[in-house]
This record gives structure tokens, sequence and C-alpha cells, in this order.
């Protein structure tokens, strides 16, 4: 077995990996990337981005159908699943080679297969029944993680999907059950709601999107069940039977009541649990619990020398958040001295239903509940000029701050385009920006902008068109 020496390997090639090995290559190190799928990961792959090429097609869908609104006129408008499944699949693909491009242009040597700690500063690479091995001063964990699997709740690819089942399907199923309302729940429930299907959500909690501020959730659930979506809180799947036809769900829902559902399709959408097996942990000092590799905030683990990033490590599940810990564990490694550990109350969420929900920080509840006093400040999309103008006057902004110092605790929002307006406020706490900056800003009419602003002004009792 031929050995390679290198002062970083990186086990995992996705938005936590690949970011890892470029930025190592970057500051000098000579850096190997293991990765045995595909590079880009779940992300790229099977996750962000062909979940958004499928939702852009459901959003290109519901203009459509709402043509006339805008002065057009079109008939008989039709689709092709097929056709929509395909363009998903040939993005991820372009984008999968475009990282290998970034890998080779930054000098990265990157090796196919399954990679593992094979004791200190080693690591083993299998593939098709060839072992090598590979040694580094420093090893970087990236392996991300899977979807949660609950018993007796079991996909069987066929009838009772993964996310991964769901972003490829064959037909479009007539009826489906969702299980959980979590962002990747919400956002399959809105895909295919928009193109025809109906849909049912099962939330264990009392209310959809458990983690967004409580009046954001509430909208939002509003807005879906408008639009013909069937939700069940407070509830558990307690069983599905696959049958020829389709799934039968049993459902116990509040005050012990059970019910029975029959759909043709059943996503499971229920969390995910870091892919902490077959990577040599076992003979380490590497420790996992419920599920993640626990690290520090330099995303060190027990184990010296062996670090861990991303899904595989705990929440937030987001690629960003993947990405940001790449670069601070590589600048740590490189003795970086303005390197900072990551504050999680500085991580944008994105769930790109319709409409889009986006946050920040914490909300209006988990601040009451730390003692702190607060400003809040709201401001709908109905008065936005061009939410009108777009057709899209359904959401609101939603500002939290402390009453005392002014900082911006957290904001929220749900409606066209958040998700790309949310960042205004991450740069905002990442400055640790304060009322005053941002009642002094001026922000740019007629864009949806304007409202981020506007919810700052009503917080202080300044708001202008509301």
């Amino acid at each position: 077995m031929a050995k390679t020496k290198f002062d970083i390997v990186v086990i995992g090639g996705g938005p936590g990996g690949y970011v890892a090995a470029i930025r190592a290559t970057q500051l000098g190190f000579d850096t190997a990337l293991v990765e045995q799928t595909h590079l880009g990961g779940i992300c790229l792959n099977w996750g962000c981005i062909p979940t958004k090429t499928l939702l852009r097609s459901a959003e290109v869908g519901h203009l459509l159908s709402n043509i006339e609104e805008y002065g057009f006129v079109a008939k008989d408008i039709q689709f092709d699943i097929q056709k929509i499944v395909k363009r998903s699949r040939k993005i991820s693909e372009q984008l999968s080679k475009g990282i290998s491009h970034l890998l080779k242009k930054n000098k990265v040597t990157t090796y196919d297969g399954a990679g593992r700690i094979n004791g200190p500063g080693e690591v083993q690479i299998e593939k098709d029944g060839k072992v090598s091995v590979l040694n580094a001063k420093h090893i970087i964990l990236a392996t991300g993680a899977r979807a949660k699997q609950i018993p007796g709740l079991v996909a069987d690819n066929k009838h009772i999907w993964t996310y991964k089942e769901a972003m490829v399907p064959e037909k479009l199923p007539g009826s489906l059950l969702v299980v959980g309302s979590g962002a990747i729940g919400i956002e399959f429930a809105s895909f295919y709601r928009d193109l025809g299907s109906e849909v049912t959500v099962v939330e264990v909690m009392d209310r959809i999107m458990p983690v967004e501020d409580v009046e954001i959730s509430s909208f939002a659930q509003k807005v879906f069940e408008k639009q013909g979506m069937n939700f069940h809180l407070g509830a558990e799947v307690q069983s599905l039977k696959p049958t020829k036809r389709g799934v039968i769900a049993s459902i116990e829902v509040p005050k012990d009541k059970v019910i029975t559902l029959e759909f043709e399709k059943v996503i499971l959408a229920v969390g995910i649990t870091g892919n902490v097996e077959n990577i040599g942990l076992e003979d380490s000092g590497v420790e996992v619990e419920k599920g993640h590799i626990k690290v520090d905030k330099w995303m060190q683990t027990d184990e010296p020398g062996v670090y861990a990033i991303g899904d595989l490590v705990g929440p937030p599940w987001l690629a960003h958040k993947a990405s940001h810990e790449a670069v601070l564990c590589i600048e740590r490694i490189a003795g970086i001295e303005k390197t900072l550990p990551l504050d999680t109350d500085n991580v944008p969420a994105c769930t790109y239903c319709r409409p889009q929900i986006a946050s920040i920080g914490i909300t209006e509840e988990v601040a009451l509940a730390k003692g702190q006093k607060v400003r809040v400040g709201r401001f709908p999309f109905m008065g936005n000029g061009k939410a009108i103008a777009l057709g899209a006057p359904e959401g609101f902004i939603k500002t939290v701050f402390d009453a005392d110092s002014g900082e911006l605790l957290g904001a929220h929002m749900v409606g066209a385009e958040v998700t790309e307006l949310i960042q205004g406020f991450a740069v905002a706490k990442t400055l640790e920006t304060t009322e005053a900056e941002l009642l002094r800003t001026i922000f740019p009419h007629p864009t949806l902008s304007e409202m981020m602003h506007e919810s700052v002004l009503d917080a202080y009792d300044k708001a202008i068109h509301i």
C-alpha cells in the first residue's frame, strides 16, 4: 500500500469539505480531498440546488396559471414532470463539474473512494476493493448527514419516499402525505401543491415550522391552507402500510383520536442524522452524541488533529453554515489571529416555499423567555409598492430589538424574495448594528427592501407607510 503525505486531508466533498480543501491550499497547505460519491455533496446533488430548481419550475407554473392578472392570455397550459426533473438533474451535474474545476484550479489533490480514519494521522481510502493510505497532520471530517428514519416509518423508495425519491418523480402523485413540516417538508409540500397534488402535512408539534417565529409560521400556514394544503398539527403518524395503489396512513391526532387516510405517495421529512458510521471513529477519541460529532468552537474533536464540520456536527443543518465552519477551521489551523468562532445567531435560514420564509437571530418568544425587554416592529407586504406591482402582496417582515441597547436580536420574514432580503439583516448583525444605524440607512425606492426599513421604524414608533 503506497502512502502519500499531506498537511491536511479532508473526508467529504460537500459544501463544507470542498471549501475547507480550497481554503487550505490558498493558505499554503498541501491538501487532499476524499469523496466517494459526488463532489458538491448532498446540497449540490440532492438538496439545495436541485430542490430550488424544482421550486422555480413550480413558481413558473403558478405565474402561468395566473397570467391573465398580468395582461396576458394563454390557453391549455401544461407541464412535463420528466422535463422538470431533467432540468433539475442537469443543473446539479453542471455545478458538480464546476466544483471539480475549482479543486483543480486550487491544486487540491482529489481521491475517489470511501475515506476513514485509520489511526493517528492516517486516512484509509477504499475503492473497488483497492486500499490506499494517506498521512496528514490534520484530518477534517465533512461526511454530512442523511435523512433520519423513525421506527415503523421506513422508506421503501416506491410509495414511501425520502427527499431523494421526492426529487425525481416519474409522475405527479394525485395525493401526497408529507411527514414533518420543517424546511425540507414544507418545500416539497409547496412544490407538489403548486403542480396540482393534493397535499397533507403532519407535524408532531403544535404549529408548522416550529423553529420559526410564531407569527411567521401562523401566517404561512394560513397562506398554505388558502392554497389548498391540509394540516394535522400535534399529530403523529403511527404507521404506514404500502398497498398496490399507495399507502394507508394511521395518524394519531389530538384528543387520542386515530384517523386513517390513504395517499398515493408519502415523503418522510422528519430530520437528519450525521454520517458517523464507517469513518473510523470506533478506535478514536472522537465523541458522538445523538448522531453527531461533538466539537469545540474551533471544530476540533476530542481526538488530537481531527476536526469535524457541517451537518456532521449538528444544527443548523445549512450549507452556508458548513462552508463558514470550513473556513474558520482552516484559518484556526493556520494560526490566523483574526479568526472568530461561529455565532449561530448570525446564521440566516431560508425556506424556498411559496411564500418564502427567512430568518436570522432569535425570535421574540426566545428573547422574552431569556428575560430580555424587546421592541418589535412589523411591516406588511401589502404596504409596499414593489410587492403589489409584482403581484405578491402576501407577507410581512418582523424585527426584534433589545429595548435597552438597541441591538438587533432577530429578523423574521415571510413573502416574495425574502431569502434574498435576509442578507441585509445578516450584515447588520455581523457588524453589531443597532437600531440607530438602521434607522438612518437609506433604502432605495421602489424595492422590497424598503419593508426592512419600515419594520425597524415601526419598532421605534416611526413607521411612515403604515
